[in-house]
């Protein structure tokens, strides 16, 4: 209006609209012709021509409410680009579903100040060990404990499987796979979890406690440094992990059909793969830290149960309520008194070893789940001895009228004739 009024010369109008000579003077054409109207964009109240359509639209809506209910945003794009053939960005699809009224499946709370710690510069430096309890299957079975084994150099998950609880027996599955398959790690990070630490580790020397259980004697015999941390957030590389996996992992499950461990456990297999592909990032120096295995180093014996027994009079040795009959030495010498190494194998085997000598090994006697675990209604009296024990039974008063209150008389049938005998 001023320009046209003649209140400022063409050069200061030109600098104060911030526009090129020509199109000052043709902004000011179409001012004299159109008036104030001429000044709004022609594309305004018009549809973009790269606007998803209606169709798309109503199809993103479908399959986010039906086939893949529960998916974030980014998978959810993830999964319509390879199985439906809509490729569309991740920030439309969320336009799309917050435009419908669906709000993302994770909240978010408000970020916290946190420093950052840097990622190890090699693989197999230090590997991040924690259970993730949630409902996998949604319902279809049982709550299933994930435990798993992360890099912390490239975000890898190294080795994973469900079980039905965090357990130790889950511990030394995961690591035995991760020594087979890469390497000895230099360290590991992980919680105050039992199967890592006893509970009375206050009265333990600090030598003590590196082997009190069965994960730590693993650990110590392969040279492997256990490090625990003190919140959440010092392992976070894993803890975020959870965060995505119980958004996508829940989902491959239930598009498999996955209704029991054994299923699932096959899925997660399969699963590991595609995972780590889109999640990995290389490490900052490209060789590896893994170390290799000894040459004679048994990992079957290293990632197992180990109860020191001695060999009673009968060279048998008792574990469980079972008594193992042991084979003669040559020459008739025998093991009578000898301390031995009776191993639970996670295959359900049991071996015992005299200095690294195995003496005996038996076929699986369970499978390995119904092995370790006490609470199975239909387990032999040999499950009830395999887990460490936290706390000691509650001691036995016998009644006055106990035979044990009472001298015992001598016993005119050989011992080894009532009890069961395995040679």
């Amino acid at each position: 209006m001023r320009w046209i009024a003649r209140d400022v010369s063409s050069a200061e109008a030109i600098e104060l609209l911030g526009l090129s000579a020509r199109q000052a003077w043709r902004l000011r054409g179409r001012f004299r012709a159109d008036g104030p109207a001429a000044l709004v964009h022609g594309n305004r109240g018009r549809a973009s021509p790269r606007r998803t359509s209606d169709d798309v639209r109503a199809r993103v809506i479908e399959f986010a409410s039906g086939r893949y209910d529960g998916a974030n945003d980014c998978h959810l794009t993830e999964l319509l680009a390879e199985h439906e053939g809509l490729a569309l960005g991740r920030v439309t699809v969320r336009r799309i579903l917050r435009a419908a009224g669906r709000p993302s499946p994770r909240r978010h709370r408000a970020p916290r100040h946190r420093s950052r710690r840097e990622r190890m510069p090699q693989e197999g430096l230090l590997l991040q060990l924690d259970g993730s309890r949630h409902d996998w299957l949604q319902g279809r079975a049982p709550w299933l404990t994930l435990v798993a084994a992360i890099d912390d150099a490239t975000g890898r998950i190294v080795a994973a499987t469900f079980r039905d609880a965090e357990d130790t027996a889950g511990y030394l599955e995961i690591l035995r796979e991760t020594v087979r398959e890469n390497g000895i790690p230099a360290a590991i990070y992980r919680d105050r979890h039992g199967a890592f630490e006893p509970t009375n580790a206050g009265r333990l020397t600090v030598e003590q406690r590196r082997t009190a259980t069965h994960v730590g004697a693993a650990l110590e015999a392969l040279g492997i440094r256990s490090i625990a941390a003190s919140s959440p957030q010092a392992k976070g590389r894993i803890e975020r992990a959870w965060g995505t996996e119980q958004d996508r992992l829940v989902l491959v499950l239930r598009l498999a059909g996955a209704c029991d461990r054994e299923t699932a456990n096959a899925v997660l297999a399969r699963y590991l793969a595609a995972r780590n592909r889109r999640f990995c990032v290389p490490a900052r120096q490209p060789e590896p830290a893994w170390r290799d295995v000894s040459a004679g180093v048994d990992l079957d014996a290293v990632f197992a149960f180990h109860y020191p027994r001695l060999v009673g009079n009968d060279h048998t040795v008792r574990i469980a309520g079972l008594a193992l009959q042991l084979p003669p030495l040559a020459g008739g010498r025998g093991y009578a008194r000898r301390r031995v190494d009776v191993q639970i194998r996670l295959d359900g085997r049991i071996v015992v070893a005299d200095r690294g000598t195995v003496l005996l090994a038996t076929e699986p006697l369970l499978d390995a789940a119904r092995l370790r675990d006490p609470k199975t209604p239909d387990a032999t009296p040999l499950a009830s001895d395999l887990a460490p024990r936290a706390t000691n039974r509650a001691g036995f008063d016998p009644p006055a009228d106990h035979p044990w209150r009472h001298t015992p008389t001598r016993r005119t049938q050989p011992r080894g004739l009532t009890d069961s005998v395995i040679s």
